[in-house]
């Protein structure tokens, strides 16, 4: 009685864009007297090879059409991939339609993902690049494992050829299960990245397609992480394939220890939080992340006064940190990074003495960023649930665009407005309750991840008188509005002169008859920056 296991592979259907490797795979399969079916390109070059075929035309008795659109669709080749060979039934019916079957099935699709990557691809360009043939035999073949093994991996020729050998000319049932899997896993990467593609060419930030009713994600594994977020979980860095612009476009490792999934996470939050004040402000600009809150920001007319002042925030916590600068590290700056253990150091690019200082300590990660990518990628944003996923739209708006209203009695002076600003563009990047105390040029207090807000305010102020900080005259930006009189009264307490919150509380009322009474100026954004 027939059984996959024992099948004997007799007729293989070979038709490849990526040619690796395909000579000798095939070559040995026609050394096994497996006799070889071929399309088009790969046909040619198996022939010039010396490789005997037998082409599709000849099995179909038709000729390729449409400019090679219709080659593989017809039921010489479909019925030879999906026949059950145990089924009476399906052999009558075969035998009848003299239909052979189709015992191995070795394809690999158009190069879609190398076009749509191809900033010169015109859109006809990647249409055309849309496989159909290859996919349909491929799915064909999957569903028909049991009798039809499906290769789309050349590194897996290999194991193939040995298995044909061991087991006289048949595939083991586990090893086309195998190959069914990955076969199903290729088709669907192809049909997310092309239905990436569409979603992106018919989407607009101000069309409801940014949400589609139905979600394709195209994602490959690029690296194995260290571990997850704690080292007894699993974890992996995987590319969304087709985006204007992936991870690896993003950032490029330079040099230290393998990354893990929670240096990714800091490194993501460092980066996204220097690109809040890159144009924003003049000069240059570093961050520090601890566990993807900043412990401090600072601006300066140079990278190492910056550093300086983003680190005097909170030195204690910047110990282990991931620092995210503005512009060149430079030998100066470099000198002053090297003082502290950092855990991931990220520039736009490096001065070959710095590069080479920093480098000495071999575990420290040194990172580039590309921030115009960066900014290209700020899309959609995905979390993952119990069942599901969320996804939402990125937090790019800064505050309404009708801009900031000041809504109590006394205005803010120029250097408030800057150091409120300031403030606010660092609350956007911490978590709520979040509540940060800043100088026109620098983050003086942050207090973050409260249950309330008031908590925040007065965590930050203790942090702030420990680190010997005066807070009198700071700028205080709150990342959602005042639900009490008790939050903005502790930061008035701490030395705060002018607020800044997105406003919209049935107690806004309160809260501005409390400021006024203080004289403290606050602006209502009509904006809030939660971050959970």
């Amino acid at each position: 009685m027939l059984h996959p296991s024992t099948h004997v592979i007799r007729r293989a259907l070979i038709s490849v864009s990526d040619k690796t490797g395909i000579i000798d795979f095939a070559r040995n399969l026609a050394e096994r007297d497996i006799q070889i079916i071929s399309t088009g390109g790969t046909a040619q070059e198996l022939k010039n090879a010396g490789v005997p075929v037998v082409s599709i035309s000849e099995v179909t008795g038709f000729d390729e059409i449409l400019d090679g659109r219709v080659k593989t669709l017809h039921p010489a080749i479909h019925g030879g991939l999906l026949g059950v060979l145990d089924n009476p039934k399906h052999v009558h019916q075969m035998e009848a339609n003299m239909i052979q079957s189709i015992d191995l099935v070795v394809v690999n699709l158009y190069p879609f993902e190398k076009t749509l990557e191809n900033p010169a691809s015109t859109h006809d360009d990647i249409i055309e690049n849309i496989d159909i043939g290859g996919p349909a035999m491929i799915r064909a073949s999957a569903k028909n494992y049991r009798w039809t093994a499906v290769v789309t991996n050349p590194a897996r020729y290999d194991e193939i050829l040995s298995a044909l050998h061991t087991h006289n000319g048949a595939i083991p049932e586990d090893t086309r299960l195998s190959l069914a899997h990955e076969a199903f896993a290729h088709t669907a990467y192809y049909d997310g990245m092309i239905a990436g593609y569409f979603s992106r060419k018919t989407a607009s930030e101000a069309s409801s397609n940014l949400l589609p009713t139905t979600l394709s994600i195209a994602l490959r594994k690029e690296q194995d992480l260290r571990y997850g977020e704690n080292p007894h979980q699993t974890a992996a860095l995987y590319k969304q394939s087709g985006t204007s612009a992936a991870y690896t476009d993003i950032f490029r490792y330079l040099h230290g220890k393998e990354l893990s999934y929670n240096n990714l996470l800091d490194i993501d939050a460092a980066a996204k939080l220097a690109l809040e004040f890159l144009g924003a402000t003049s000069g240059e600009t570093a961050v520090i992340i601890k566990h993807t809150n900043p412990c401090g920001v600072g601006s300066g007319a140079t990278l190492k006064e910056a550093y300086l002042k983003a680190y005097s925030c909170d030195t204690t916590s910047a110990f282990g940190g991931i620092i995210a600068l503005t512009g060149e590290l430079d030998l100066e700056t470099a000198k002053t990074v090297d003082e502290i253990f950092t855990e991931v150091v990220i520039a736009p690019s490096y001065a070959p003495a710095a590069l080479e200082l920093l480098q000495q300590k071999k575990n420290r990660r040194l990172m580039t960023v590309n921030y115009d990518a960066l900014r290209t990628a700020l899309r959609l944003e995905v979390k993952a649930i119990a069942g599901g996923m969320l996804l939402q739209s990125a937090d790019t708006l800064l505050w309404n665009t009708d801009g900031t209203d000041v809504v109590t009695k006394r205005q803010p002076t120029n250097d408030e407005r800057k150091a409120l600003e300031y403030a606010w563009r660092i609350a956007k990047h911490v978590k709520s309750n979040a509540i940060v105390y800043a100088a026109s040029d620098r983050a003086l207090a942050i207090g973050a991840g409260q249950m309330s807000r008031v908590d925040s305010a007065a965590i930050a102020a203790r942090k702030a008188e420990a680190a010997g900080i005066d807070l009198k005259g700071s700028a205080v930006a709150s990342d959602a509005f005042f639900p009490f009189s008790d939050g903005l009264l502790e930061t008035v307490k701490a030395g705060a002169t002018a607020v800044i919150q997105p406003g919209g509380s049935v107690r806004d009322a309160e809260v501005i008859a409390s400021a006024d009474e203080k004289g403290i100026a606050m602006m209502f954004t009509g904006v809030r920056h939660f971050r959970h």
